[in-house]
């Protein structure tokens, strides 16, 4: 039986972009589907841009594809949708798997909020490029190697500062009570790499508290702005596909 997975990416990186060395070390016994976030429908963000808008336009993408329940990947600030959707959806959800969710829906902990605030500190008053140097610096480790700039830049780079502002600004207006994370009874994994900053490991702990079946990874050598094929290697494939063989084990009633 083909798997039937839906990808979200982050702020940067368009799906195909991010999901290609993933989609390529796939067999084809899984079907991934590419959805884009919808920040990045337009040239601009949508007036009025939330969360609630990313959560129903991926039911309503799954609805298209004739899919009742599949399995989820998120990334970033897909990693935040994702699990947003995983709150109001859990009966879709066949699994999720996140790589550094950009935040977690609902009230921040003290040790959440104090990292929000400093990033946000961070960012005021940027934009453009000078948003993105400091929005990349302020999540890796010192020391951390970044890789270099692609020149030319392609050309939806210039509507991602944006874009990522929008989605801090949704993030924390997102109306979500973290209970409902308890309704999700399907396996979810939570990947980070250990030269991201902490926050990851914040926020791996937090879920592990919320979620009644998470199996988290740290994987090194790796932070949050590597290239997509030093995250999805062959290493992370297998635990994507130990995740899904956990799936298909039946819940005891």
């Amino acid at each position: 039986m083909t798997l039937q997975v839906i990808a979200l990416p982050g702020g940067v990186m368009p799906a195909e972009v991010r999901y290609a060395p993933l989609a390529s070390a796939l067999a084809n016994d899984v079907q991934l589907h590419f959805k884009n976030l919808e920040v990045y429908a337009g040239d601009v963000p949508p007036t009025g841009y939330s969360i609630d808008l990313e959560v129903e336009a991926l039911a309503s993408f799954a609805d298209s594809l004739g899919l009742a329940r599949f399995h989820l990947l998120g990334y970033s600030g897909g990693g935040f949708v994702s699990l947003a959707f995983a709150g109001a959806h859990p009966d879709r959800l066949l699994s999720l798997a996140l790589f550094e969710p950009a935040s977690i829906p609902g009230e921040l902990s003290a040790e959440e909020a104090r990292l929000a605030d400093r990033l946000r500190a961070g960012l005021a008053g940027l934009s453009g490029s000078d948003f993105m140097r400091a929005f990349v610096g302020l999540q890796i480790r010192p020391g951390a190697q970044l890789p270099p700039p692609v020149e030319p830049a392609p050309p939806w780079m210039r509507s991602r500062p944006a874009g990522i502002a929008a989605m801090m600004a949704a993030f924390p207006e997102h109306r979500f009570d973290r209970a409902h994370f308890r309704k999700c009874q399907f396996p979810v994994f939570y990947g980070y790499g250990d030269l991201t900053g902490e926050q990851e490991e914040v926020r791996a702990a937090v879920l592990a508290r919320l979620l009644p079946d998470l199996h988290v990874r740290r994987f090194t050598g790796v932070h949050h702005f590597v290239p997509p094929q030093e995250i999805y290697t062959g290493e992370h494939v297998r635990e994507l596909r130990a995740l899904w063989a956990r799936a298909a084990i039946p819940t005891p009633a």
